[in-house]
């Protein structure tokens, strides 16, 4: 097995990408096109992303007061994935792209996240420049939009606080109005922000010639006094240096200081920072205060800003999956070729018999089976979610709608999801490598550091599981979740026709309607507290039942396909193993849930 033949399969018998063609927006390109971009990202990951892994970990940035050094080859990684074009890949001709699917730029990335997630590049420059394509002005999409496509320029999201962490209702970053004459600047309402941003990610490094902030702050009334909560938050443009009109560098340095870096223990080659906006280190205009650009209205900041969060949440999932995976080839490599102890005969071992490989051990089977199931089924959800993303921009109206509503109630599971079973699948990797696995002379210790950031990226498994029970499942009156269980019982039906998966479809309908059950039952008070006390065991549940689903339909996909490689057998035992070994735990995680179990919620402080 390799990342590439997972690919493809996935792509191209699974998910028919190929036939994305027929669309106008994509009717250049062909089977042929979408193979010279992968094969194109493939070579790029393999030599300038992986040999560097292990480099970036150990030799963390560096910030010496003036400016933050970085490896050189992360310098050479990212120039050559910009100039690969694979920025703006999705975009307008118009705007340098190459009006490639989304589906095949999503697979396209993998390679980079498996070969090193660490060293970055695209994710948050693409996702920041996507949202100004979306609520920008057109000056503003020339302007920053362009130059992050180009990959002159790079982007950052500030959100978080030291004060607020994930609650933006607390976000304290203040913008005014700068001057006479504010809301006439060409580059949008100009605003002076003050207040400090943490966790930021790629906030400050010499990679690009400018960072391009996108910054949720509040505007005070009249009165001093913000809006509270989270309706009071507007979104700004602020440029680590001012640029004119035209895109030029115009020579100052904005109001936007470091103020340190952050020391995680994975994505170590990525700055982490905390940044202060306004103060006074620099003075644009001659006076302190970073200099803002309003995107879109007052108060409908975090509106805009999910455009971003949601992108990332998914590209947050894919990089999970893609640690997982590297992982998984690392430990099935190591199992295949490490030699330790002896079968078990009918007398017991036989010491003087040579020793065999451990993967002939059934137990490491069981490792390596449960890391291909959790990884191997989220690659195909990544992608099918990225499928959809086409779907809601090229199909037809009804069915671009019933994307948009799918992928509202997929999104907190593609994020989550990923972030803790290809992480359990890291632990797998680093037990099948014995002792050696906790030592930095394999690599699969890393591949642990690196993911364990991803359960707390894009929000935690609480928040996703609050989105998920809290809004989607009800979003609409309950038709993201409907149009969900239709696709999923359009492929149980499917799987009923076979006498092999007839079994994995009824354990799948059944868990279907458990989730249903589940949550009504949750509902039943009507009192929030009561629903969302169990919100991450429904979220666990959910996940695992939508894993299912991706699963039978990869192995009707296997079927219909008529091979009987090997290959083929192991997608079909991985799905296979995921009904037998995993779906059976949905039952423990929905009955708290549908018995609005008050254990943990009731639970006074000074009782722990």
């Amino acid at each position: 097995m390799s990342l590439r033949s997972s690919i493809d399969f996935l792509l191209f018998q699974w998910l028919q990408a190929d036939n994305l063609n027929q669309r106008e927006r994509f009717a250049d390109h062909s089977r042929d096109t979408f193979d010279a971009v992968l094969d194109t990202s493939e070579r790029i990951a393999r030599e300038k992303y992986a040999p560097f892994n292990r480099l970036v970990d150990t030799q963390e940035p560096h910030f010496d007061g003036d400016k933050v050094t970085l490896p050189q080859a992360t310098h050479d990684a990212q120039k050559a994935y910009a100039e690969s074009g694979m920025l703006s890949a999705a975009q307008d001709y118009d705007w340098g792209g190459m009006q490639l699917p989304y589906t095949v730029e999503s697979a396209a990335n993998a390679f980079f996240g498996c070969a090193s997630v660490s060293i970055g590049s695209g994710m948050l420059t693409t996702g920041n420049a996507n949202l100004l394509m979306a609520h920008g002005t057109e000056l503003q999409k020339q302007v920053f939009a362009k130059n992050e496509f180009a990959g002159r320029w790079s982007g950052t999201m500030c959100l978080s606080e030291p004060q607020a962490g994930s609650s933006l209702s607390d976000v304290a970053t203040r913008a005014v109005p700068d001057g006479a004459g504010f809301e006439a600047d060409p580059l949008g309402p100009r605003y002076r922000l003050k207040g400090n941003k943490m966790w930021i990610s790629a906030g400050e490094h010499e990679l690009t010639e400018n960072i391009i902030h996108l910054v949720l702050a509040k505007i005070p009334g009249p009165d001093g006094k913000t809006i509270p909560g989270v309706k009071g938050i507007s979104l700004f443009i602020v440029p680590k240096k001012l640029v004119d009109t035209e895109g030029r560098l115009t020579g100052e340095r904005n109001d936007v200081a470091l103020a340190g870096l952050n020391h995680k223990l994975g994505w170590r080659g990525t700055t982490n920072t905390l940044l202060n906006f306004g103060e006074g280190k620099f003075q644009p205009g001659g006076q302190g205060g970073a200099v803002g650009y309003l995107v879109g209205r007052p108060g409908e900041g975090l509106k805009c800003m999910f455009h971003m969060m949601n992108e990332a949440r998914i590209g947050v999932g894919m990089a999970a999956t893609m640690l997982g995976m590297a992982g998984y080839l690392a430990s099935l490599d190591y199992a295949r070729n490490r030699p330790q102890g002896r079968p078990m005969g009918v007398g017991g071992k036989d010491a003087a018999q040579p020793q065999i490989r451990i993967i002939e051990h059934a137990d490491v089977k069981r490792m390596l089976l449960a890391q291909k199931s959790y990884c191997e089924g989220a690659l195909a959800l990544e992608l099918y979610c990225a499928r959809l993303v086409d779907e809601q921009h090229t199909g037809a109206p009804e069915a671009a709608d019933d994307a948009r509503l799918l992928l509202e109630v997929l999104t907190p599971i593609a994020k989550s999801w990923p972030s803790e079973w290809c992480l359990e699948a890291n632990s797998l990797a680093i037990q099948v490598h014995g002792g050696y696995g906790y030592t930095r002379d394999f690599p699969v210790e890393q591949y642990w550091r690196d993911n364990r950031l991803n359960m707390i990226h894009e929000g935690t498994h609480g928040i996703q599981a609050m989105d998920l029970l809290g809004r989607k499942v009800l979003m609409e009156n309950g038709r993201g979740l409907q149009l969900l269980a239709a696709r999923i019982n359009s492929t149980i039906e499917r799987a009923l026709q076979q006498p092999e998966l007839a079994g994995h479809a009824n354990a799948l309908a059944a868990a279907l309607q458990h989730v249903g059950a589940a949550t009504k039952a949750a509902w039943a008070t009507g009192v929030p507290t009561d629903a969302l006390a169990n919100a991450v065991p429904y979220l666990q549940a959910f996940g695992h039942t939508v894993l299912a689903w991706i699963w039978l339909d990869v192995a009707l996909a296997v079927r219909a396909s008529g091979s009987s490689d090997a290959t083929a057998q192991g997608r079909l035992a991985a799905a296979r193993f995921f009904f037998h070994y995993e779906l059976p735990k949905i039952g423990a995680w929905l009955r708290v849930v549908e018995t609005r179990d008050q254990t943990c919620a009731e639970l006074p402080e000074d009782a722990f």
